[in-house]
């Protein structure tokens, strides 16, 4: 081989190793987060100071803002809510701009009981596995079996997902539990 077809092979590499690179780089696309209650947003209108506000999420899924009044807040994303809020406020103000901000996230919960030293309902704040719940609730009590059961609501209804937790151990892939997931340990 000559050193121009050397030349050319070397660059047909590095330029299908940047491919594949490039495509392992692509982030994940997740969807958007929808507010839940207990999360507080902050609803700030640009140039009004008494109609910014800081809230919380009631359990009823509503918000008070001021002059808005009670807006239904839960299942919609931030830039929703800023749309509703805004299309509201023009009837107060030519041009209202607009900022909703998600200061914190404490909606997101799981139910972890059964077997386990502490059961009890558990904020996530970040992905969690089957095993990370499990350890929440102070880990397995000495009468618990291996096996768990996922209990998650879809979009079909209510599902059962059977684990094996020596399996999961032994094969180190983690099952993530969802928002509203309930773990079950027998």
């Amino acid at each position: 081989m000559n050193l121009k077809a050397s030349a050319g092979m070397i660059i047909l590499c590095a330029g299908l190793a940047l491919n594949t690179f490039s495509e392992q780089a692509k982030p994940l696309q997740s969807p958007a987060y929808r507010l839940g209650p207990e999360d507080l947003i902050e609803s700030f209108v640009y140039k009004e100071p008494e109609l910014t506000a800081t809230v919380v999420v009631r359990p009823d899924g509503m918000i008070s803002l001021p002059l808005v009044g009670e807006i239904q807040a839960t299942g919609k994303t931030a830039p929703q809510l800023k749309t509703e809020i805004t299309e509201k406020l023009r009837e107060f103000i030519a041009d209202p701009v607009v900022s909703v901000i998600v200061k914190e996230i404490n909606s997101p919960k799981i139910s972890v009981f059964g077997e386990v030293r502490k059961p009890d309902v558990f904020p996530i704040k970040q992905r969690m596995s089957v095993l990370d719940a499990i350890a929440l609730a102070g880990g397995l009590t000495e009468f618990a079996s291996r096996r768990v059961i996922v209990i998650r609501t879809g979009a079909s209804g209510q599902e059962r997902i059977p684990l094996n937790l020596e399996r999961l151990i032994k094969d180190g892939a983690p099952f993530y539990l969802q928002p509203s997931d309930t773990v079950f340990v027998e």
